[in-house]
Order: structure tokens, then C-alpha cells, then sequence
């Protein structure tokens, strides 16, 4: 079989889209080789074009050729246009031409792709092909999910829901979709989870639920959802999250709560989370840190805590943290500089297996004389007043302790002269 060339202004986006529709199966004559597959195989026949050109030719040799130049003549296209050729005449390379099927849907049947983003659908649509295993929901004005909202799509891997108005999402609303691997939440009004994973689906790897209005994390909020491998709740308005609240989701490990309100965490809130090994908490109010709170996670490789409000460091916080190597994140916190953070850092900077990967653009806040001075310029001075201190109080110690000796000789030498004479006057008396 003659190869398909693809010519494409930029490499990487190919390889970018290569890997993140890997999911993406061709028809049976390509030998079930996935995108990224393709894409390797003739790699070396991929080659820059003039500006903003992209050229399919397929194996009859006919040549399809669509430039875009934006309204300007030889100006290069959008990494995004790049995106949408590619995948427009990879994926007609593939399946033939895509068509409409349901209203405000495209659909690629050998693929089982179905993309309805955009189509200002109001109520989930159940009667897609059950095999379906690709389908896009983004940017509709879907408002809730009621159970059982998606049929029977028992072959479905990916579910982007992303962009709408929903507020509410019931209890077995992705009951039968046992495959679902990747379901993409966010950019809605979600405002409590409630009850709405309590029945899976337990092949679910991947959640996202950032940019929504979630307050609280309940407890067993995800209690079903054992497979679970990265959970996004970045960019909510989360307050509180109840220890227990982690308990189902063993496998985890991915967490993002960036953006978030946390002033605090709470003893045993990640106690279950054995397998996590990245945990964002940057952009949160975060005031202190208990001793402790990392310790169970032993396969933490990156912790983000920066632009929080922390002004000091507790040691014994991130001594907890158990993993061979952990690459901590702190740019951003408000540091009152003083001995006492210096001491910290100098521990922590003996500890082999913790890595302060941007401990040089970390930034003075109070005292005031040191505001806006990096950690590193000042580190020098932090303890020399302390010293200076200990100094004087020494000193001080010394010299008290020399002058009641100096006293003490002096009296007990008064008191032998005192005896002394006491002594003689009584001899002459005798006399």
C-alpha cells in the first residue's frame, strides 16, 4: 500500500496531536495501528510547506490542497489551524469523509468519533451507536444530568462535557458507561458532587471538574471510582475538604487543587493517597502546614505550594514527605525572613531526598527593610542579630557571674581581716 504523505508547516504540532488522540483506532486496512503509529512510520516524510499550506496526498495521487493564510497572503497558521487540518485530512485519510448524523453532530463511524461541540444541545442525546467510543458535548447549554443520561454507550472512552451550564449531576447518571476512561467536567456550575459517582464508572482513569463551584468535598465523594488515576479540581471555590474524602480513590495519583480556598489541611486528609506522586496546591491561602500532612504519601515526586500565604515553614511538614525524591515548589508565599526560616531551609537543605527546586526565587516579605529581597541575598544576615543577641546576654552572664566572685572574695577577705583583728585585740587583753 502506497504511504499517505502528510506535509504540515510545524513537526511538533503533529506529534502533539498524535499523542493526544491516541485513543483515535483506523480502519481495519492500516492494520489497527494507532495515530501515533502512522505518524512515527513517516516521520521521515514530513516536511515543512510554504506558509500556512498543508497538502494530503492520498493514493490515488490526487492531490487535496488547502492553504490559509488568514486574509494575508504567506502568513502562517495558528498552531489551533494547524490542529484542525491535521486532524481534518488525517482523519478523512482514514474513515473517508466525515457527515452529519444527528443534529448539530459530525460523526466518523469508522472511528467512532462523534463531535456535537457547539451544537447548542440542551438535553443530553442517548441514542448515539452503542459502540460509540469518541463523543464531544463541550459548549452546549446542557444543565443537568439526570440517570442514565447517556444509554446504553457501553463501548465509550471518552465523554468531553466541558463548557456548559450544568448544575447537577444525579447518582448514576454515567451508570452504563463501564469503559469510560477520560470525563472531562469542567467549566460548569457544578456546586456540590453529592452523591454523583457513587455508582461509578469504575474504569474511569481520568475526572476533570476544574472551574467549577464545588465549596466542600464530602466524605466518600469518590468512593467508587477505584481506578481512578487524575482527578482536576483546580480553579473551584473550595473551602473544606472532610478527612475521607480521598477514600476511594486509592489509585490516585494526580491531585490538582490549584486555585482553590484551602486556609488549611486537615490531619489524615491524604491518608489513603499511597500512589499519589503529584499534588497541586498553588494559588491557595494556605497559612501553615501541620507537622505530618505529607507523611502518608510516600510516592510524592512533585508538591506545588507555591503563591500561597506562607510565611513560615514548619521542618517537621516536609520531613514528613517519604518518597525517594520530592521536588518541592514554595516561589510565591509572603516569607517573614528571619533566623527561624533560615534554620528551617538549612535542615531541609541537608535532606537528600527533598529538592527545593525554586528556593532562589523565593522573596522577602517582612521585615520591611528586606522586602523584595530574594532568600538567597539575605540568608547571610538573617541569624547575626540572634547571634549578636546571644552574644550580649553571654557577655552579660559572664560578667555578672565574674563580679559576685569578685564580691564573694572580697567579703570572705574582709571577714578573715575582721577575725584577725579580733584575734590580736583579745591577745593584748590578756596581757
Amino acid at each position: 500500500m502506497t504511504p499517505r504523505w502528510i506535509h504540515v508547516a510545524e513537526k511538533s504540532t503533529i506529534v502533539s496531536v498524535a499523542l493526544t488522540y491516541q485513543h483515535v483506532r483506523p480502519r481495519p486496512e492500516t492494520n489497527q495501528r494507532t495515530l501515533f503509529q502512522l505518524v512515527t512510520d513517516f516521520w521521515p516524510h514530513l516536511s515543512a510547506v510554504s506558509a500556512g499550506c498543508l497538502a494530503v496526498w492520498q493514493t490515488d495521487a490526487h492531490v487535496v490542497h488547502h492553504c490559509v493564510t488568514d486574509g494575508h497572503h504567506g502568513r502562517d497558521m495558528s498552531p489551533s489551524t494547524h490542529w484542525l487540518f491535521f486532524l481534518q485530512y488525517t482523519f478523512i485519510s482514514l474513515s473517508g469523509p466525515a457527515k452529519a448524523c444527528y443534529k448539530a453532530c459530525t460523526c466518523l463511524p469508522d472511528l467512532k468519533y462523534i463531535n456535537c461541540s457547539g451544537g447548542n444541545l440542551s438535553t443530553a442525546v442517548s441514542s448515539f451507536p452503542s459502540n460509540t467510543e469518541y463523543l464531544d458535548l463541550s459548549e452546549n447549554l446542557l444543565t443537568a444530568l439526570p440517570r442514565g443520561a447517556f444509554g446504553a454507550l457501553w463501548g465509550l472512552k471518552v465523554l468531553l462535557l466541558s463548557t456548559n451550564n450544568i448544575t447537577s449531576v444525579a447518582a448514576g447518571a454515567f451508570i452504563k458507561l463501564q469503559s469510560l476512561q477520560r470525563l472531562d467536567l469542567s467549566g460548569n456550575r457544578i456546586g456540590a458532587l453529592g452523591d454523583s459517582f457513587a455508582l461509578g464508572p469504575g474504569s474511569l482513569s481520568q475526572l476533570l471538574l476544574s472551574g467549577n463551584r464545588l465549596t466542600a468535598l464530602e466524605i466518600g465523594a469518590f468512593r467508587d471510582l477505584d481506578g481512578l488515576a487524575r482527578l482536576d479540581l483546580s480553579a473551584n471555590l473550595i473551602q473544606l475538604i472532610h478527612p475521607g474524602a480521598f477514600g476511594g480513590v486509592t489509585s490516585l495519583r494526580r491531585l490538582h487543587l490549584e486555585g482553590n480556598r484551602l486556609r488549611v489541611l486537615g490531619t489524615g486528609l491524604f491518608s489513603t493517597l499511597h500512589s499519589l506522586e503529584v499534588l497541586g496546591l498553588r494559588g491557595n491561602p494556605l497559612g501553615s502546614l501541620e507537622p505530618g500532612v505529607f507523611a502518608p504519601l510516600p510516592s510524592l515526586a512533585l508538591l506545588d505550594l507555591s503563591f500561597n500565604r506562607l510565611s513560615g515553614l514548619n521542618f517537621k511538614a516536609l520531613l514528613g514527605v517519604r518518597s525517594p525524591v520530592a521536588h518541592v515548589l514554595l516561589e510565591g508565599n509572603p516569607w517573614h525572613c528571619d533566623c527561624e526560616l533560615q534554620r528551617v531551609f538549612d535542615k531541609l537543605g541537608r535532606v537528600r531526598r527533598i529538592s527545593l527546586d525554586d528556593y532562589r526565587e523565593l522573596r522577602c516579605s517582612e521585615p520591611a527593610e528586606m522586602r523584595g529581597r530574594a532568600v538567597t541575598e539575605v540568608e547571610g544576615e538573617l541569624c547575626v542579630g540572634e547571634t549578636v543577641t546571644v552574644l550580649v546576654l553571654t557577655l552579660t552572664v559572664l560578667v555578672t557571674v565574674a563580679a559576685s566572685l569578685i564580691m564573694a572574695e572580697r567579703s570572705k577577705r574582709s571577714t578573715e581581716a575582721k577575725e584577725e583583728e579580733g584575734g590580736v585585740t583579745e591577745a593584748y587583753s590578756y596581757y
